[in-house]
C-alpha cells in the first residue's frame, strides 16, 4: 500500500470536540469521504493484502461499512453482504443469523446480523470496517461466518487501532495505524 495514501488519510482525518459534558472527542473521517482520490483508492488498497486469499465476499458492519465494503467489494470483482445492527433501523426481512460481539471500546456489546441465504460454505469472506480497535465487531462477524459455514480470511480497516496479538490472531490489517492521527 503506498505511503501517501496513509499519509493522506492522517491529513484528512479530525478529532472533533463534541462540546460541554463530552468526555471524549470525536473522530471525523469525513475528508476520506470528500476527497474523490481518497475514495477512489480506498477499495483497493483495503484488499490487496488478501487478494491471494481468494476472498467470494465482502462482509461490513453498519454504518461506515456500508459505504467502505461495497469499495472493497468492487475491487475484489465480488459481492458485498451488510451486517445489520438492531438500532439501525433497517433491520431485513427473512431468517437471520445473529451474534453478539465481546465488550467493544465503550463496553457495549453489539447485536450484528446478516441474512440467512447471504453467506454459505462455500463463502470465503473478507470483513471490512473503517476503524478497529478492540475487534469486537469482527468477532462477532466472524462467529456468524462459522454459524453459517462460511470462512473468514480476514478484516481489512482504515484504521487499525487494536494490540498486535488481536491483529495477528484474527489477520486484521490496515491502512494506517490510530497513532498516525494523533501526530
Amino acid at each position: 500500500m503506498p505511503a501517501e495514501l496513509s499519509e493522506r488519510l492522517a491529513e484528512l482525518f479530525r478529532w472533533i470536540d463534541p462540546g460541554p459534558g463530552a468526555s471524549h472527542l470525536v473522530s471525523d473521517v469525513s475528508g476520506w469521504w470528500r476527497d474523490p482520490d481518497v475514495l477512489a483508492r480506498l477499495g483497493p488498497a483495503l484488499v490487496e493484502p488478501f487478494r491471494a486469499a481468494r476472498p467470494t465476499v465482502v462482509v461490513s458492519p453498519a454504518v461506515t461499512g456500508f459505504l467502505l465494503g461495497p469499495l472493497a467489494a468492487t475491487a475484489l470483482g465480488v459481492g458485498f453482504v451488510p451486517a445489520h445492527k438492531p438500532g439501525d433501523g433497517r433491520l431485513p426481512a427473512g431468517p437471520l443469523t445473529w451474534a453478539q460481539s465481546p465488550p467493544d471500546f465503550r463496553g457495549r456489546r453489539v447485536d450484528l446480523a446478516v441474512r440467512d441465504h447471504a453467506l454459505d460454505r462455500t463463502d470465503r469472506v473478507l470483513v471490512v470496517d473503517d476503524w478497529v480497535a478492540t475487534a469486537a465487531q469482527v468477532r462477532a462477524i466472524y462467529e456468524i461466518c462459522a454459524a453459517r459455514g462460511a470462512e473468514p480470511v480476514g478484516t481489512a480497516t482504515v484504521v487499525l487501532d487494536c494490540a498486535p496479538e488481536v491483529a495477528a490472531e484474527l489477520r486484521i490489517r490496515g491502512l494506517v495505524t490510530a497513532d498516525a492521527l494523533h501526530a
